[in-house]
């Protein structure tokens, strides 16, 4: 196993996380940004109104994004247990 090889594996695990990690991020920073601004022009500040959409928001991308998301999961570690006697020998 070369240090080249453990570099390309630890990049394309970063890699994969952030693939994994985008879509909940990126819907939690939209409704987040949307309900700031409905606060501020409303000036209701109350710290708790956000919870409840961003978590059906975050419960909504989860159902429409859990598959692709393990199913890039599973590509990943089929493909790197069959890269494992490759890496080894």
């Amino acid at each position: 196993m070369t240090p080249e090889s453990v570099i390309d594996i630890g990049r394309q695990m970063i890699w994969i996380t952030v693939l994994l990690a985008a879509p909940m991020l990126v819907s939690a920073l939209l409704v987040g940004l949307l309900i700031g601004i409905f606060q501020a022009a409303t000036q209701i500040n109350e710290s708790t109104l956000s919870f409840i959409p961003k978590l059906a928001v975050l419960a909504g991308t989860l159902f429409v994004s859990g598959g692709w998301m393990l199913n890039l999961l599973v590509d990943y570690t089929r493909r790197l247990m069959t890269q494992i006697p490759d890496l080894i020998g």
